[in-house]
């Protein structure tokens, strides 16, 4: 960072620089694989940190974690600084490590309240039909007051919902028990890829982002997400709930000297691909609002024809690496990077993408009046931390050390709509084992002793037990039903109205925190 304001991104035939105070104006990094553009997210993410402006990041291939440890004053990289005009001086920069499998970093969980029907439809794939049943769900939830905490709470809240088609059709719409069966498929799915891990309490703390050092410089949060990727749509998903997350929760500020917070969206392809029409406009106006509770997002992807025109739209500050045009498709994203730019008379923009050296990029950002400055061939500055992934032992010590330990380590399973139901159900249940009574209340337990109804969870049944088992489900679904609807009509005309009234949900689908 330069002394008046600025980030040092490196040199054409001046300096250039990236002014703070405009920041959350947003940013685009592109180019083709090995062109260098981890090393231009890290020598952004080191100069907002030594601004005091926080950083998030996720590291997709583990390079972007040897930012926690000093530079190792490479040839390459003393030569360029000194090309450049600058010193170079090894710096290792305040890390925090996030893993959503809690393996190689802190946990990092959300509620299934707070991530919303939007965003699971996304995350599980669903059709129209299948969200709208996911939908009336969230609103049954919202309406009779079930937290839905993890995939058990939303399972058990399928099931009742199933049970209940019937009712809550005339009330909510049609209840396809077709489709709740396909939910439950793909939650499923999603358990058998450990993607249950991400849901439960304690739920991320987004001012856990927001820290500084004891130095004043600003905290970079790195996501380990080498495994996530695994699953690009529980990556997307969850860097589309934290970015909801953060707009939802942060207060407006307008234009501050410096953002509060950066947010790089590494493999931004993976949130686009596929996505309907709504998420897409609800992220286009998360992008175009966020910027006035001072908090910049900058994407980063191979090609900028992954990026849609409307959020395209709103990345101010540019750099992009090197293109290949092998194909038609790539020619064309090279004439729509170049035409993306404020052109410079000195080159051919088009042409100079095609011969970018590995370290170059063309360069844009926003001058002091607010509008593009004119596309300039840039060498990027080096960084002054490690450019490679540190080694576990290094990681180890620096989760050891992080004030995060032992906040978000231990899961907490509170009572929510599994709880709830799983009493109602009880609840429900006993009065018919009182009227047995006596000596039938007596032969009544002994056959389902016998039966396997009353056999403890986890013990293998019989076929005959097993058949019993579900014929007793049934009856006692009946008898919730009833209890249920006979609570709703009770309830609902006031503690229930009010419940559902107290819900609100956000652009996004989640559930907004009171």
């Amino acid at each position: 960072m330069t002394d008046d304001g600025t980030i040092l991104i490196g040199k054409s035939t001046k300096f250039e620089t990236l002014l703070l105070r405009l920041a959350n104006r947003h940013g685009l990094v592109t180019g083709a694989t090995g062109t260098g553009k981890t090393v231009t997210l890290q020598r952004l993410a080191e100069g907002f940190s030594n601004a005091g402006v926080p950083v998030f990041a996720a590291d997709v291939k583990g390079d972007l974690s040897g930012i926690s440890q000093p530079g190792d004053s490479k040839p390459p990289f003393v030569k360029r600084a000194k090309d450049i005009g600058i010193d170079y001086v090894p710096d290792r920069f305040p890390v925090t490590f996030w893993d959503v499998f809690g393996e190689q970093g802190h946990p990092i969980r959300a509620t299934i309240s707070e991530m919303g029907p939007l965003l699971l439809a996304r995350l599980l794939d669903l059709n129209d039909t299948q969200e709208g049943v996911l939908n009336i769900a969230f609103r049954v939830a919202d309406d009779q007051g079930l937290m839905l905490l993890d995939l058990k709470d939303l399972r058990a809240l399928l099931t009742f919902v199933a049970d209940q088609a019937s009712e809550l059709t005339t009330h909510y719409g049609n209840v396809s028990v077709q489709s709740i069966g396909a939910i439950q498929r793909q939650l499923l799915v999603l358990e058998n890829q450990q993607g249950e891990k991400f849901f439960g309490e304690p739920a991320l703390d987004i001012n856990d982002l927001i820290r500084t050092d004891r130095d004043g410089r600003g905290m970079v949060n790195i996501l380990t997400a080498d495994k996530l990727m695994a699953n690009p749509r529980l990556y997307a998903t969850f860097l589309l709930w934290l970015l909801s997350e953060l707009f939802e929760q942060l207060p407006e500020v307008g234009d501050l000297d410096k953002p509060k917070l950066v947010f790089f969206f590494d493999e931004a392809h993976l949130l686009f691909n596929d996505a309907p029409k709504a998420l897409l406009e609800a992220v286009e106006r998360v992008v175009r609002l966020i910027r006035s509770k001072a908090v910049g997002v900058y994407f980063v992807t191979q090609n900028p024809l992954d990026v849609p025109d409307s959020v395209l739209a709103q990345l101010s500050n540019r750099a992009q690496h090197a293109l290949r045009a092998f194909t038609p498709r790539d020619q064309k994203a090279v004439r729509a990077a170049a035409d993306t730019f404020r052109q410079n008379p000195a080159f051919d923009t088009a042409k100079a993408i095609l011969e970018l050296q590995v370290g170059e990029a063309l360069v844009s950002t926003l001058d002091e009046k607010g509008a593009p400055s004119m596309v300039e061939r840039t060498l990027i500055a080096p960084p002054s931390g490690r450019v490679g992934p540190c080694t576990p032992e290094e990681r180890q010590a620096i989760i050891a050390a992080s004030a995060m330990r032992g906040k978000y380590d231990q899961e907490i399973d509170r009572e929510s709509a599994y709880e709830v139901l799983a009493k109602r159900t009880a609840e429900a249940a006993a009065p018919a084992d009182q009227a047995q009574g006596g000596l039938l209340g007596s032969i009544g337990g002994i056959v389902g002793s016998v039966l396997g109804t009353s056999t403890p969870r986890g013990t293998r049944l019989s076929t005959t037990q097993a058949i019993a088992r579900d014929v007793t489900r049934s009856v006692v679904g009946s008898i919730v039903g009833g209890l249920a609807a006979q609570i709703g009509r009770s309830v609902g005309g006031s503690t229930g109205g009010s419940v559902g009234r107290a819900i609100v949900r956000g652009m996004l689908g989640g559930i907004l925190r009171r």
